[in-house]
This record gives structure tokens, sequence and C-alpha cells, in this order.
């Protein structure tokens, strides 16, 4: 039985074709093919997860940072593989490749080091004669990750909640079934017990009866806000905890004091991170009309300058998106805002040739009513918007749905941060810098882009029981 409690006309197809593709981006090459775990298999290796963890959870604190710390090791030592891996499997340029590999290993390291502080027990003064909260794992967590940044986006979420005490099933994007199973055979490798974290491969239609499995005990969920509101509203069934880290529209304010051949240059190159496809990229530009050409002038000339091409080729920075449907979906978006007014200025259509392809592209004149103003545009092109002053700055970039990513502009560095800190509704707000995540700080969004936060000490308390102990 493929993995559907009332089995459909798709589900009856799939039974006598029960496999997971994952297709070169670059090429259109099947480079692998992985059948799917039925229902009972995927219950069975819940079930053995559990039990591996209520004896993890007894592990000492220095036994399992132990491990985390062989983690890091390993990523490091096959960076170069892993690298190609992704290149391979979602067309990731190689060099940024290399670049997630090294976070991850970073991440491991960070956690090892500071998790049992983290979860220290922390003693509270009260009319008890002693009391205090102590922080205890959940359980198997269930993490369903994208492909966009297929190491980083599981390690983020695993590292802290392996180390807390918890299990982890994962779920990654189909297209990236063998990152997938990479990082299950290096986590295994570095001496966390077999049973503890387990790849699962199923399509992401047949997932509810996997969310709403009575041995998970929490999810986590990074992706679309459209898949986001499905997987809450499964999981919310079972009154089982989320965490969600969603889409985003993030907008980079340039203003009239700002340097800006530096917001030139860090604005491009936050664009086209991942080829686009980040959701903490910058997507929607807004500039004051008083710098607005000379902004526009550096902008092109720093977007134009970046290579596109095979993500195997050393100066290649952006490569193919992930998928045709994706890079359909992009175009679409970019047709209908040209429609509703939007200038193109470069790029903007779908080039001849093999692989999911679509260039820079750059749109101007961009305003209310346009897809490029209102939807993330997962892809490398930017969209730019002219205001009149700081004050119409911030009302365009609080214009959203999204809340996830923001960025600030200015040699006063003091008015900047008042902005940032106070202004900007987004759950990371940035001066001066591109937005990125960094396991010493918390990372999400509010609004449409999700709730809940990983990294730093807020990260590693998502997944944890804050329990109340009193003693009379």
């Amino acid at each position: 039985m493929i993995l559907f409690l009332i089995p459909s006309k798709k589900a009856l197809k799939r039974i006598f074709d029960p496999m997971l593709q994952s297709i070169n981006p670059a090429t259109n090459e099947l480079i692998g093919e992985y059948e799917e775990h039925t229902f009972e298999e995927v219950d069975e290796i819940i079930k053995n997860a559990n039990h591996s963890q209520l004896t993890w959870r007894e592990t000492e604190f220095e036994s399992r940072a132990k491990c985390l710390k062989k983690l890091s090791d390993l990523l490091e030592r096959n960076a170069d593989h892993l690298s190609k891996l992704m290149a391979l499997e979602m067309g990731k340029p190689l060099a940024q490749g290399n670049g997630e590999i090294e976070k991850c290993a970073w991440l491991c390291t960070f956690y090892a080091d500071k998790a049992e502080e983290f979860l220290a027990t922390q003693s509270v003064q009260t009319d008890a004669s002693k009391s205090y909260v102590s922080f205890q794992p959940l359980g198997v967590i269930l993490s369903i990750m994208p492909w966009n940044f297929p190491f980083w986006q599981v390690l983020r979420f695993s590292a802290p909640a392996l180390v807390a005490g918890n299990g982890v099933i994962l779920k990654h994007s189909e297209n990236t079934s063998a990152c997938s199973l990479a990082i299950e055979k290096l986590i295994h490798k570095a001496g966390f017990p077999a049973e503890l974290f387990r790849s699962i491969l199923v399509d992401k239609s047949n997932m509810q009866p996997v969310i709403q499995h009575e041995g998970v005990a929490a999810v986590t969920f990074t992706g679309s806000t459209r898949a986001g509101r499905i997987v809450a509203s499964q999981a919310g069934e079972k009154l089982k905890k989320t965490v969600l880290e969603l889409g985003g529209s993030d907008p980079y304010l340039v203003l009239e004091d700002a340097d800006l051949e530096l917001a030139a240059l860090i604005c491009a190159n936050s664009r086209l991170i991942n080829s686009g496809q980040s959701c903490v990229a910058a997507k929607r530009f807004i500039v004051v009309e008083s710098v607005y050409d000379k902004f526009l002038e550096l902008f092109k000339t720093n977007l134009t300058g970046k290579i596109v091409g095979n993500p195997f080729d050393e100066y290649v920075a952006v490569g193919p998106l992930a998928r045709h449907d994706l890079r359909d979906e992009l175009h679409r978006q970019v047709k209908e805002s040209i429609e509703a007014g939007a200038i193109p200025e470069f790029g903007c259509e779908v080039p001849d040739g093999e692989g999911a392809f679509y260039p820079t592209s750059l749109l101007t004149n961009v305003g209310p009513g346009m897809l490029a103003y209102h939807e993330e545009l997962f892809g490398p092109v930017a969209a730019v918007i002219k205001v009149k002053d700081e004050q119409e700055a911030i009302e365009v970039a609080n214009d959203t749905q999204y809340g996830l990513g923001a960025a600030v502009f200015s040699r006063n560095v003091e008015r900047a941060e008042k902005i940032a800190a106070e202004q900007l509704n987004a759950g990371c707000c940035f001066v001066n810098s591109l937005v990125k995540s960094d396991p010493r700080l918390p990372f999400g969004g509010i609004k449409d882009s999700g709730y809940g936060r990983e990294l730093g000490l807020f990260g590693i308390r998502e997944f944890v029981n804050a329990k109340t102990v009193w003693l009379d």
C-alpha cells in the first residue's frame, strides 16, 4: 500500500509507479529514481525512532555534543562531494555549495559548544522551597524541508533538535532525494544512533498520515506559504506544535544618504544568492527618488556582471532554477507584471536551450497591483520601486503579506537602526548588509512568513518542554 489512507486515482496510479525522480536542472537528464516508502515502512521507521529517542534523551550532553562535532568534521572533509551533489540535483553553483557546507559545519560546532548552556535548568525564586524550569526533549520531530538549501535547511533544525535529545524524521523534497540520503549517512557516521535520524522518501501529496502519526511529537516546515498552511492545518488537527519558515518578499530600502556603490553591490548579491531562490533574498528594492537614477545605473552593472550558466563551471554565479515548473511560474509572474505596467529593463524572457535557466532580469516602474510588487519572485528577477522619501519607503516596505527579512541602507547608522529596529515589520532586519541567517541569532518571520524561530537560544528551545518543577 502506498502512503494513502484512502487511495485516490492518483494513488492507484502510483502503486504501479511509486518512484521519486531527481532531474539535473541544467541538462534535463534523469539522474536518480527512488522508490517511495510505503506507509507500513514509514510507520516502522517512526516507531523505531521513538524507541531510540527514549535512550538518546538519557544520554549526557557531552556525548551528544561529541557526535555533533564529528558531524561538523565530516561535513568539512566531504564539502567538495556534497557541493557537487547539490549542483547536480538542484543547480547550486559550486562555490555557493561549498559555502553552504562550511556554514553547516559551523552550526554543528556552535550547538555542540552551547547546547548544555542553552538548556540548563533555570532556578526561579517563588513561594516554594525550591522551584525551577527544566528543558526536556519532546520526542520525534518531523522535518519537512525544501530543495533550495538542501543541507543548511535540514541541519539548522536537526543539529539543535538532536543535541537537545530529540529524534528526527526527515522528509526532503523529491528532487533532492540524494542529498537527503547523504545527510542521513553523515549523521549515522557521526555516531548518532541509526534509528534516531531517518530520511523517508515520500511524495509531498502523501504526507498527511505521516504528519498526523501518533509517533510524531511536532512538525517543522520550510517552504511556501501555501504549503505551510496545509501542514499547519494537518498538524493542528492533532494539536501538534509546528514551526513554519515560509516565503518572503524582502524589502531593501535605499535612502538618499546611502553609500550607493555599497548598496548596489549588496542588493545585487542578495538578489542573486542561490540563483534568486532564497526565502530571505532581497526581492523588492525601494529607492528614494533623489538617488534613484544613480542607484539604478550601479545596480544594473552589478546584476549584469554575474555569469549565468552551468553550476559546475568555476565562474558561474547564477545557475538554473531547480525545476522547469518553478521557471514557468516565475515567468508567468514576470509577464503579468509587465502587462500591468512594469518595465522590463533586461532579461525577462525564457532562453532557448536545455535546462531550467532564467536570465538575470530587472523590472522597474513596479507598483501596487503588480505581482512583482505583492508576490515572492523566486528566481533572479529584481523589482525596483521608486518612492518620494523615507516615510514612503517604510510604508511600501511594510505593504506586504510577508515579514521575513528587510534591510536599510544609509550612512546615518543611528537613523537606519531606528528604522530597522522599530519601523519595519519583519523577523530579521539588517543595516547596510544583506539579510542572512547566523547560528548565534534567532531566524524566522511574522505574518505570512510563518512563526517560531530557528537558530540561537530560541531555536533550540522550540522543540523542548519548558517544564515547571515546584517543591513545597
